[in-house]
């Protein structure tokens, strides 16, 4: 069995830590350099910033941000929203991201996928699918769920790959911040339809979640938000439990 990864999933605003419920109704948690550096003092795997109102602006305003993470803080870092070039993606890394999440211009233009995994590697390239339950299979949605895309999340996902995407984040719109749990069948749909590792994102409220989307969904790595933001668990708790249930993680 792989390892699974326990990674810290930040949504920020300006230099703001912000959370929603659905990717709506954002408010404020506190200064996302100060969490950051808190998880990583914990131990945790890897750190993904989200710019949540980058793709409704055009642009992405965490370069200095990055900079700053990047000198305190060693493990894997990835960093998405509003990047529309393989220019963009330079910058990004030049200020420190090791993977970058593409999504809304993704969809507009499936080609910079691979435009990027030619110029970066495939490493380097995260697809970010927000998903959404329809009638009979999931929905691709962007700028922060707000809009639709016709795309289905499966054969997006498997096509994403085709054109180079070395992994996929891939966030339940339906259950972000609901804290009930993983969309599991999602994650499950996903990770067994793909040769790359699926991280899930979307709706751990505690921690028998993280056990259920990783037995029973396949995922590679748990991207978590709410349930560190408010100090519902520690990064030790989750460790012990995983130890418990056999799955494999870095020891720290």
């Amino acid at each position: 069995m792989s390892r699974v990864r326990l990674i810290s999933r930040l949504d920020i605003k300006g230099s703001n830590l912000i959370k929603g419920i659905n990717l709506e109704g954002l408010r404020i948690i506190g200064d996302a350099q100060e969490y950051s550096n808190k998880y990583y003092s914990q131990g945790i795997d890897e750190i993904i910033y989200m710019d949540v109102v980058a793709s409704l602006y055009g642009r992405n305003s965490l370069h200095e941000f990055v900079k700053k993470t990047a000198n305190d803080i060693f493990v894997p870092l990835t960093v998405g929203g509003g990047l529309r070039s393989v220019d963009d993606v330079k910058k990004m890394l030049r200020s420190g991201a090791d993977k970058v999440a593409i999504n809304t211009a993704a969809t507009k233009r499936p080609k910079l996928i691979n435009e990027v995994a030619e110029e970066f590697g495939s490493q380097c390239i995260v697809l970010s699918i927000e998903a959404k339950k329809q009638s009979n299979y999931w929905e691709v949605y962007t700028d922060n769920g707000r809009e639709k895309t016709s795309l289905s999340v499966v054969e997006w996902a498997q096509y994403g790959v085709e054109l180079g995407a070395g992994e996929i984040l891939l966030t339940s719109v339906d259950q972000e911040g609901t804290r009930q749990g993983f969309d599991c069948e999602l994650v499950h749909a996903v990770a067994t339809s793909v040769p790359v590792p699926v991280v899930a994102s979307g709706g751990m409220g505690n921690h028998k979640h993280l056990i259920d989307v990783v037995k029973y969904g396949q995922a590679s790595a748990v991207a978590m938000a709410d349930i560190l933001h408010y100090d519902r668990t520690s990064l030790i708790e989750l460790r012990k439990l995983c130890l418990d249930e056999n799955i494999d993680i870095r020891i720290v």
